[in-house]
């Protein structure tokens, strides 16, 4: 190999491999409340909210987590709708479905309102949500690439309820696989 065929392949390699480490900690990361959901004690109508925040270490570099949060009319808790993979590697369900907060941080990552939908004529649209993501096919399954991955749920989600009116972003890898 030549001096400057080496030196690149010494820059990628530093490169690859300074993605691969990360100054935080999964297990200390936030997973606090991003202040973005309407307070749901406070909040008496229906609401539909769909977050999307970058993935956990190097991946975050051009890949998104997504998931749903939805509270029906009345409800003072919101129930968060999701895929995580380690799920899969401990052989349970890769699909959450759960009371949780409906906007915190991705490991750290702030998340960002990707739609939302509020008022009359959303519990409908909740129940829509539910039973797809009850339906969801690939229930015991992940793979961060090509997918089924979580933007691949949320996709699937979207393409059962296209009153949603969700379009993903292209930093949500794995979308796709459903078409």
């Amino acid at each position: 190999m030549n001096i400057k065929r080496q030196a690149t392949f010494l820059l990628l390699n530093v490169l690859l491999f300074s993605g691969c480490m990360s100054d935080g900690d999964w297990r200390t990361a936030s997973r606090d409340s991003a202040g973005i959901a309407p307070d749901p004690a406070t909040t008496p109508e229906a609401v539909v909210q769909i977050y999307g925040a970058d993935a956990w270490g190097w991946r975050g570099w051009f890949a998104i987590h997504t998931w749903i949060a939805a509270k029906r009319t009345g409800e003072t808790a919101y129930t968060v709708y999701d895929v995580v993979g380690w799920r899969h590697y401990r052989g349970k369900p890769v699909i959450r479905v759960f009371q949780d907060l409906p906007d915190r941080h991705w490991y750290g990552a702030e998340p960002q309102l990707l739609q939302q939908h509020r008022g009359p004529g959303v519990d409908a649209l909740i129940d829509a949500v539910d039973k797809a993501a009850r339906n969801y096919p690939w229930k015991m399954t992940y793979k961060a690439f090509p997918g089924p991955n979580s933007n691949t749920f949320t996709a699937w989600i979207a393409k059962q309820v296209p009153e949603l009116e969700l379009d993903l972003p292209f930093s949500a890898i794995g979308s796709g696989y459903v078409d």
